[in-house]
């Protein structure tokens, strides 16, 4: 039960914004015993509490779920910092320009860490006009194949979305595209940094 939300994080989050625990208690109409066991993990808050601790504690619900605090130092959006999730069930990938608490299919996704490119998979990449033709040599088989690739661009990011059985490539304009990303179901993500090819 304790994963639902951790004792120690309410407590962080409570001695952040400067709270006595009796304090925190009237606020949601409890005692200050329920909050210390709360703290403690001698006891858990109902979940009829959550709304209303999230809002007190100034955090998202998911981030009492997930168990941390997340502080997204990211103000100005730098797309350098983008972050890539996906979903180990479903297989849906969600891109946030910063830190974010993501959840999909009941699970909290972690941040993906990109590798460099792999040299096995040969990525292709070709200027065609105002666009970049990208193109992977990897297997494309039912239970193994590349998910997607994305462009990082200085203001956003372009995802193509690509399917087994299908061919590993895709186009992307030129403009502001700084690097790519790309995903294998089986090996992870992997990045590949087009001013270290010249491009």
């Amino acid at each position: 039960m304790n994963q639902y939300v951790t004792g120690t994080l309410i407590k962080k989050l409570r001695e952040q914004r400067k709270l006595t625990q009796l304090q925190l208690a009237e606020k949601l109409n409890v005692t200050d015993k329920a909050i210390s066991k709360w703290e403690t993990g001698r006891g858990y808050p109902d979940i009829s509490f959550i709304e209303p601790l999230s809002s007190a504690l100034g955090v998202s619900i998911a981030e009492l779920f997930s168990g941390n605090d997340v502080v997204n130092t990211n103000r100005n959006f730098n797309m350098l910092n983008v972050k890539a999730h996906v979903c180990p069930i479903c297989g849906n990938f969600i891109m946030s320009p910063g830190e974010a608490v993501i959840s999909c299919c009941g699970l909290n996704l972690s941040p993906l860490e990109a590798e460099e490119e792999c040299e096995l998979d040969n990525v292709g990449l070709e200027k065609i006009e105002d666009e970049y033709y990208v193109k992977i040599d990897h297997e494309m088989s039912k239970n193994h194949y590349i998910s997607f690739i994305t462009a990082i661009r200085d203001d956003g990011y372009d995802i193509k979305k690509l399917y087994p059985e299908g061919e590993a490539s895709a186009y992307f304009k030129i403009r502001g595209t700084r690097f790519l990303y790309y995903y294998c179901n089986r090996h992870g993500l992997f990045k590949v940094s087009l001013k270290q090819r010249g491009k």
